[in-house]
């Protein structure tokens, strides 16, 4: 069997491959007529023309538009992925608790956000607060309310005046990003766990470590490399997702795209569209790249070497030099 073949597939024979090559030529034409057609009639409506993408090489919509809904959409998918990380960390490993008291409301939590939709996430905190924060303003717990805006919430921007909790676009955006993307987070931080055999953990609990060493030194740092390719996945979901801050008029990439710059360049939504999912892949790739970097980095700072037998006192004799010292022993 060559080495092109695996546990699961024998290796393509001479007609599996010609076949192969055939239906790769025949792909790709097909995709080269998609596109060709696609290009023909974007031509054919006049969406070549050099006044609708003009906007995009002068500097002013740059720098009054696209740049600021970058900025804005950065901070904010920044932010949010700072929190929802820890938000995942704390959570995914409360699902592993031996406590009950701490498992159960956990997963309670985690379960509950994940099914609630991003978008009702995002409204639900941008509205709420504003209708239900004066019955409680009234009530007993209306002096904690204001402590707690005052003293951390403020932090996002947002208000309390006589009673009434006023949210700004971003901390909604956040909210809603932090709560759902740091849920799935914290799935992916417990089965990252999970998935490191259960011999790591014996070894650690033989030598004597307690449960907070076992997970502190010895699986979360195995578990981080299983991890990172589902937490840059969805650092990249996150970072799209700000996107739908565009319903509550967050001024963000898209919001600035399709809503400011059309209507003041001849309805160029298309070329708008094009140059937002540019900038986009260019963002997403970076990150991707990043990661890719960073669990290489982690995978060689893992590896050790091991020194040999012979190198160190007390190393087992090899079983001829063995014999050899024996009997130069009895012949002294």
């Amino acid at each position: 069997m060559s080495k092109e073949a695996n546990v699961l597939f024998d290796a393509p024979g001479p007609r599996a491959q010609a076949r192969n090559r055939i239906l790769t030529a025949v792909s790709a034409v097909a995709v080269l007529a998609v596109i060709a057609a696609l290009v023909w009639r974007l031509a054919d409506k006049g969406q070549f023309e050099g006044q609708l993408w003009k906007p995009f090489i002068e500097w002013r919509v740059w720098d009054n538009l696209i740049l600021p809904g970058l900025w804005n959409t950065l901070k904010a998918a920044a932010v949010a992925s700072v929190l929802a990380l820890l938000f995942g960390a704390v959570f995914g490993l409360a699902r592993l608790s031996d406590h009950w008291w701490i498992r159960v409301p956990a997963g309670a939590i985690v379960e509950f956000f994940r099914a609630i939709p991003l978008l009702i996430l995002i409204f639900l905190a941008f509205f709420l607060p504003n209708k239900i924060s004066p019955v409680i303003a009234e009530s007993p717990l209306g002096q904690l309310q204001r402590m707690s805006v005052d003293y951390f919430f403020s932090i996002f921007g947002v208000e309390i005046n006589a009673g009434t909790i006023t949210v700004p676009a971003f901390a909604a955006v956040v909210f809603g990003l932090v709560m759902y993307n740091g849920s799935v987070l914290a799935e992916v931080v417990r089965a990252g766990v999970l998935s490191v055999p259960k011999g790591q953990a014996e070894a650690a609990y033989s030598i004597g470590l307690r449960k907070n060493g076992v997970m502190r030194l010895v699986l979360l740092p195995q578990a981080v490399t299983a991890m990172m390719p589902a937490i840059v996945s969805q650092l990249v979901v996150l970072l799209k997702d700000t996107a739908l801050g565009f319903i509550i008029a967050y001024a963000e990439l898209l919001q600035a795209g399709f809503k400011q710059i059309p209507p003041n360049y001849n309805n160029n939504l298309i070329q708008a569209g094009l140059v937002v999912a540019v900038i986009y892949i260019a963002i997403n790739m970076a990150l991707s790249r990043v990661a890719t970097w960073l669990e290489g980095r982690s995978r060689r700072s893992r590896k050790t070497s091991a020194k040999t037998m012979g190198t160190g006192t007390g190393a087992p004799p090899a079983p001829g030099m063995a014999a050899a010292g024996s009997a130069t022993g009895a012949a002294t």
